[in-house]
């Protein structure tokens, strides 16, 4: 009987499901005990038999090495190494395999006086065939897939071992880990070591942001976070139809507190039918820091800010030259458009240090970093004394050159100084001539296009740093100002020239600046700098009534 169930099996792991009275008599197959029998007429095929051999797994491995781990092409690979044809391997009398396929050689005849080759309607034979065959062969890709991934994941996040040899218990622990290879779904160890490259990376970086400069209050080791988490920006401009164009990033600078990114090229959408640009940051999902990372591997996005361009010639006017116009956006974009066209030239983003990478790394591709909660530091002195012990780093910059950076420290601000919600930092007084300080060089905005390139007079980028009385970050940000010129005040009677403001504001607060440019030594030269802070952010910060 349990003969019988074998003889059962074994026919329908060969696909014979038809009665020997459907099938002719020249297709016909010998019982399993009967004598070979030449059919009584050649046949019309190819000559040299077929065969459907399954490759080995070390041939697997190569086709799967071949494909560049594409299944599709993996699968074609394998039929085709399956479905080879050897030339000098006879037919066994028994084979049922070569048998079945001279059956379905003379189904698929030439008919007579026709050149036209008719493929027949696939029996159910046929049909199950190849569904089993395609069932095995994307089982057996799986299997491949994810013991590859195994040995990624073990190579990568392996133990370290000793010099030592294992015992036993390692040993079976070993072999238990190669078992359970199988019992995980599919994409286990994919999902697992792509999980665990990130949270890698992220632990790495972190690392290197923890030392703090006691002058800015920022991290120390920016610049190589930036190099090991392989991070950049790209912005991503969408219409008004909702079709979007991705812009990778074309130059690159670091600065003292900020990073400064350019975008130009000659493909750019037609500024009247763009309603937003996405500034995004993006890394590899892969971080390797001995490598440089591809534009064409896995990334991971993390949106920055969100500018609207639909009233972009209504923005702030920053300046113009003979070719372009410039716009900035807060916080921190600038936009050039040309001035025959009206359109794009390029866009330039400056970005402060202050949680850059967190802005840059842990938000999505449509929502932005959320912001820990700030818990309010409880001023134990009285308010009447006002604001104390606070530090302002700043520096003006533009296209690799600073025209001035430096450090005030033990700025303060009484409860007297409080006026139209504002609460006043005397950085600079015109009324002390040892603070004034120079700009040094020729002040200007540098651009650069593919094919052009200019300097926009009297406009820089300035990043401003204030850190409170506990050396924290109170107030941090980029972006690029213009002076303009001002109507003497009469303040300045020890000063004869031009006289200039520079004026930003924001959120938090807004920074004046006035500066004299003086013919004698051709330097512009800052008489007066004020920080104003906006009496909300004071006292949720320090938890105060002011």
């Amino acid at each position: 009987m349990a003969t019988g169930r074998g003889w059962i099996l074994r026919q329908h792991c060969k696909g014979l499901v038809r009665t020997a009275e459907e099938i002719p008599w020249q297709l016909r197959l010998p019982p399993v005990d009967a004598a070979w029998a030449s059919p009584p007429a050649p046949l019309d095929r190819a000559p040299g038999p077929y065969f459907f051999r399954r490759p080995s797994i070390f041939k697997s491995l190569e086709l799967l090495e071949k494909s560049g781990g594409n299944l599709k092409k993996y699968h074609t690979f394998y039929l085709m190494e399956s479905c080879s044809k050897p030339q000098e391997i006879s037919p066994s009398p028994h084979d049922w395999t070569w048998r079945k396929r001279e059956r379905d050689t003379l189904a698929t005849r030439n008919l007579k006086g026709s050149d036209v080759m008719l493929n027949p309607k696939p029996s159910e034979q046929s049909t199950m065939c190849e569904r089993h065959c395609a069932k095995s062969s994307s089982k057996l890709s799986m299997h491949i897939e994810g013991f590859i991934w195994y040995r990624i994941y073990s190579a990568s996040f392996s133990p370290k071992r000793s010099n030592w040899e294992m015992n036993a218990v390692e040993k079976t622990a070993v072999s238990l880990s190669h078992t359970s290879l199988h019992d995980k779904e599919t994409g286990y160890w994919k999902k697992k070591y792509i999980v665990k490259q990130i949270a890698a990376g992220k632990t790495a970086v972190t690392q290197l942001l923890k030392p703090v400069n006691p002058y800015t209050g920022l991290p120390v080791k920016t610049k190589e976070a930036l190099r090991v988490s392989g991070l950049s920006w790209v912005i991503v401009l969408k219409e008004k139809n909702g079709k979007e164009y991705i812009m990778e990033q074309a130059e690159f600078s670091v600065n003292d507190t900020s990073v400064t990114v350019v975008w130009h090229g000659n493909n750019w959408p037609r500024i009247d039918k763009l309603a937003t640009l996405d500034l995004c940051g993006v890394t590899p999902v892969f971080l390797d820091r001995y490598k440089v990372p591809t534009k064409n591997g896995p990334r991971r996005r993390s949106l920055v800010a969100e500018y609207n361009l639909t009233n972009l010639t209504k923005s702030t006017s920053i300046g113009s030259d003979r070719l372009i116009r410039t716009f900035c956006l807060n916080p921190g974009l600038l936009v050039g458009l040309w001035k025959k066209e009206k359109e794009m030239a390029f866009v330039m983003a400056n970005l402060h240090f202050h949680l850059l990478v967190e802005r840059s790394t842990l938000g999505s591709a449509t929502v932005p970093y959320m912001l820990p909660p700030h818990i309010p530091f409880l001023d134990d002195i009285d308010q009447q004394y006002g604001l104390h012990g606070y530090q302002l780093h700043v520096d003006m910059h533009s296209g690799g050159s600073s025209y001035l950076c430096g450090t005030f420290r033990n700025l303060f601000s009484r409860k007297d100084f409080i006026k139209n919600g504002y609460m006043k930092l005397i950085v600079i007084s015109f009324k002390n001539n040892a603070q004034h300080l120079p700009l040094i060089g020729k002040v200007g905005l540098c651009w650069k296009t593919d094919v052009f390139a200019g300097c926009i007079q009297n406009c820089y980028m300035m990043d401003v740093t204030l850190l409170d009385e506990t050396e924290k970050p109170f107030w941090c940000f980029s972006s690029p100002v213009c002076m303009r010129p001002a109507t003497r005040p009469s303040d300045f009677f020890n000063y004869r020239g031009h006289h200039f403001y520079v004026t930003y504001i924001d959120s938090v607060g807004k920074v004046n600046l006035e500066l004299v440019w003086m013919e004698e030594t051709e330097e512009y030269y800052v008489v007066s700098l004020a920080l104003y802070l906006r009496i909300e952010k004071v006292n949720s910060w320090f938890g105060t009534n002011y």
